[in-house]
Parts: C-alpha cells; sequence; structure tokens
C-alpha cells in the first residue's frame, strides 16, 4: 500500500513537471515551428508531437538535462521528415503562394505581370542555387524564413558578424547576378 502511494506521488509530480514544461514552452516551440512550417495543421502536428515525445521519454526514465533544447531538436527532426515525405516544392511556387506582392509583379495585372513574375521567380532560383550553402542559408533563413542572425547564430554556433558577412556576399551575388534581367523589366 505504501508502496502504490509512493508511486502514485511520483507520477503526479512526473505529470506536473511535464505540465509547467509545455506552459513555459508551448509559445516560443509553436512559433519556431510555424516560421518553418507553412501549414498551420502541419505545425499545429508537430508541436503535439514533440510534447508526445516528451511525455514517452519522461515515461521511460529518459534522463533529459536541457529540456528545452531538446524540445527543439526534436521539432527540427519533425519538421525535417516532414519535408523527406512531401514532395519538394521550389521557390517559384512557394514565392507564388507568399505573400510577396510588394516585391514583385502581382499575378493578378495581366499576362505580361505573370510572365515577368514567373521569369523573376525562376531567376532568383537559380541566383540562389549558385550561392555556397552557407550564404545561400543565411540569406534565405534572414530573408525568406525571417529569422534573425542571433537566432541563426544560436542554432548554429556561427558568430552573427560571420552571418552578416555571408549574407552582404550573398546580396552582392544576387543583384550581380538579376541586374540585367531587373534592368530588361523596368526599361520595358
Amino acid at each position: 500500500m505504501k508502496d502504490a502511494a509512493s508511486l502514485e506521488r511520483m507520477s503526479l509530480e512526473q505529470d506536473r513537471r511535464i505540465s509547467e514544461v509545455v506552459t513555459r514552452e508551448q509559445s516560443r516551440l509553436r512559433n519556431f515551428i510555424r516560421r518553418r512550417v507553412p501549414d498551420p495543421g502541419d505545425a499545429e502536428d508537430i508541436l503535439q508531437e514533440v510534447f508526445y515525445e516528451l511525455v514517452e521519454a519522461n515515461r521511460l526514465l529518459m534522463p533529459i538535462e536541457h529540456v528545452t533544447g531538446w524540445l527543439f531538436r526534436v521539432a527540427r527532426n519533425r519538421i525535417t521528415d516532414l519535408f523527406r515525405k512531401k514532395k519538394p516544392q521550389s521557390f517559384s511556387d512557394a514565392a507564388v503562394a507568399g505573400d510577396d506582392e510588394d516585391l514583385l509583379p502581382s499575378p493578378d495585372a495581366g499576362p505580361d505581370a505573370v510572365f515577368a513574375r514567373g521569369v523573376l521567380l525562376e531567376e532568383l532560383e537559380f541566383a540562389l542555387d549558385e550561392l555556397p550553402e552557407e550564404q545561400r542559408a543565411v540569406f534565405v533563413g534572414h530573408e525568406i524564413e525571417g529569422r534573425s542572425f542571433k537566432e541563426m547564430a544560436a542554432e548554429s554556433g556561427v558568430s552573427i558578424n560571420t552571418l552578416l558577412a555571408r549574407k552582404r556576399y550573398a546580396v552582392l551575388h544576387l543583384r550581380e547576378q538579376l541586374r540585367s534581367i531587373y534592368d530588361e523589366f523596368t526599361k520595358a
């Protein structure tokens, strides 16, 4: 009888700790996932999977030293799994669905604008592909995903100054590669 009561108290203590972690980290983790996963339903599914894994790890008595870091690592893994399952989407397709209306001609502005938009997106995609991986990752992370340099530095272990330099080189390369197509469309 004494052992059963002790086990019950231990189980309640575990549940309380898990509830505290969920309450404390849920908002940050949801924002982290939503910045990387465009579909809100997929983002919510990943969030639930992460917390489910926390409960399972706790029930299996797996030692987790830094719960916050562990949660974000599991979230990154689930996001990676999601994108491995899905058909890759080109930047052109993602940009058409995005909120880039100020940067590119509106697809509602007629056939010429649709053509110009497609050409610009295609050229941008090619120019991004030409960048070294480190520069592309910083440019995409900051400009397209909206991540801060501080956040990317914390995740990668690379200094903010190095990330700023990588983005600068990426921007210079993109400007050079896209200058002729830009000039062609602005002269027309």
